[in-house]
């Protein structure tokens, strides 16, 4: 039999209830972070190690609040004490990570295009059209997928090409165009050489990327605020109701 009457017996219900929303924003935040590390992934050498970090973390907290949220559930339907003051405990660890990880996703949002232009500088010298490095492969691919030529510049690349020559990936190659195609920063045509540095478009693909990890941590360390609220409510009623003296 219920030890809990009236609104204490519905708060239960409803703690139950929340536990199973817990479950399914355990299941958005690993899907969150995964989705994002994995379009992390593939620029991972223009990246900072923090662009990963935040992703990993919220596929942890994801993972412990799927396990919390059984305890919870368990502990609120036999109305245990011990169970329910340590799942709001462990509740109210929960929200500080989440939020912390919510915090740090805008930050990252913020220090995206200084951290981004630092590596993007950094690699230009990398660049080698003779031996194809995972850096050539992935200037490449940047300056296709946005279009873009150099840092904030075509002119950028002079570092690398004093004779004034570009990576091919810095021009779109036209249409009906046969045998060897070159791409300069003097001759090549306007229309076909790519002007805009690729600082601008890449730092904020990867940045409207670290909002949706900000945006996660957040919204569901607010929605489980209230389950920490109603967990420390319920555990005072089944305290009263069993006489229990001090903390334990």
């Amino acid at each position: 039999m219920s030890l809990l009457t009236g609104s204490a017996n519905a708060v239960k219900y409803t703690l139950f209830g929340f536990n199973l929303i817990f479950l399914i924003t355990g299941i958005i935040l690993i899907a969150v972070g995964a989705g994002v590390g994995a379009v992390y992934t593939g620029y991972e050498l223009f990246l900072a190690g923090k662009f990963f970090s935040i992703p990993t973390f919220l596929i942890v907290i994801g993972s412990f609040i799927i396990l919390i949220s059984f305890f919870g559930c368990w502990g609120a339907l036999k109305e245990n004490y011990c169970l329910v003051l340590g799942f709001s405990i462990m509740l109210a660890i929960i929200f500080i990570l989440e939020l912390a990880a919510g915090i740090s996703g805008y930050v990252l949002r913020s220090d995206a295009s200084k951290l981004i232009s630092t590596s993007l500088t950094n690699s230009l010298k990398e660049y080698n059209t003779f031996n194809q490095n995972p850096t050539t492969r992935l200037w490449d691919d940047v300056q296709r997928q946005f279009e873009c030529c150099g840092v904030n510049k075509y002119q950028d690349w002079i570092v690398t090409y004093p004779n004034q020559s570009l990576p091919i990936s810095c021009c779109s190659i036209p249409v009906g165009a046969a045998g060897t195609f070159n791409c300069f920063a003097n001759s090549t045509s306007v229309d076909d050489r790519h002007i805009n540095g690729c600082l601008d478009g890449f730092s904020n693909y990867i940045a409207a990327h670290a909002v949706s990890l900000g945006a996660a941590g957040v919204v569901i360390a607010i929605l489980q605020f209230f389950g920490v609220i109603f967990a420390c409510y319920i555990a005072r009623e089944i305290k009263i109701r069993n006489g229990i003296t001090g903390f334990i």
